[in-house]
């Protein structure tokens, strides 16, 4: 009976196919007529990855976020992203070390190419130096689930830096996660008002342990360990700060 069913199924369906102008040996490819079964919509999202107090051994406590929003479809994407810190005591106005505004492109499974603008500098106010981007950045996942942003920067007057910044969600539990942190800034040309020397210049790793108390909000804490290298370390101690320190952290992770 069973073999019964699967034919008669099989000589309908081979009847539709046939009646509407497909034959066997197209491979049952659809009719160009045909719309598409899956029709793509564009939607958006906002994820704060990092809003948290940070309390260094050494240096100034700070109020730090790292947020990136979308807004596109599968392929086609527009995204913002901002990066940056309040220094607490030091009777200056927060700053941006940076907010791009990129056009992102899927490019292959799990990775997007992003092009556009960024900005650095200080948020409303003339306190900071500031300058602009060109931006060239690769976002994507690499084998083992590592999330990787890797960008190029030249700047207006043709100062070119690169950053990587790369992290990993390890599970403990259903709503546990331990998450390893690594950030890594470069650059060719020195640039003494933002604190920039030629080569490498910091290396910045963390460890954060999550709780999601759902899947869009999540405390945690963490600790760092960051340090300055060549002239960016040079420039460091003409200005009296620390060319290496540790700290602990202490924030929220949210999803919108």
């Amino acid at each position: 009976m069973k073999s019964k069913i699967a034919f008669r199924a099989t000589g309908t369906t081979l009847a539709m196919l046939a009646a509407a102008g497909v034959q066997a040996s197209d491979g049952y490819d659809a009719p160009k007529s045909w719309p598409s079964p899956v029709v793509e919509h564009s939607r958006g999202s906002l994820l704060v990855d990092r809003l948290e107090y940070a309390t260094p051994d050494k240096g100034e406590e700070a109020l730090v976020w790292d947020f990136q929003a979308w807004y596109g479809g599968d392929v086609n994407r527009v995204y913002l992203k901002g990066e940056g810190e309040n220094v607490q005591g030091d009777d200056e106005d927060a700053e941006f070390e940076n907010l791009d505004l990129l056009y992102s492109r899927l490019i292959a499974d799990f990775w997007e190419l992003q092009g556009g603008i960024g900005y650095q500098g200080g948020i409303a106010t003339n306190d900071h130096p500031e300058r602009y981007f060109g931006v060239i950045n690769l976002q994507g996942v690499v084998p083992y689930r590592f999330e990787t942003d890797l960008d190029l920067r030249v700047s207006e007057d043709g100062d070119v830096s690169a950053s990587l910044e790369s992290e990993y969600d390890l599970r403990i539990t259903q709503r546990t996660f331990l998450q390893p942190r690594l950030e890594v800034a470069a650059a060719a040309d020195e640039v003494p008002e933002f604190g920039v020397g030629e080569g490498l210049n910091s290396v910045r790793t963390g460890l954060r342990l999550r709780y999601e108390i759902s899947r869009k909000f999540a405390p945690y804490i963490g600790g760092y360990w960051e340090k300055s290298y060549g002239d960016t370390a040079d420039l460091a101690r003409a200005s009296g700060d620390a060319t290496e320190d540790t700290g602990v952290v202490a924030g929220v992770r949210m999803w919108f």
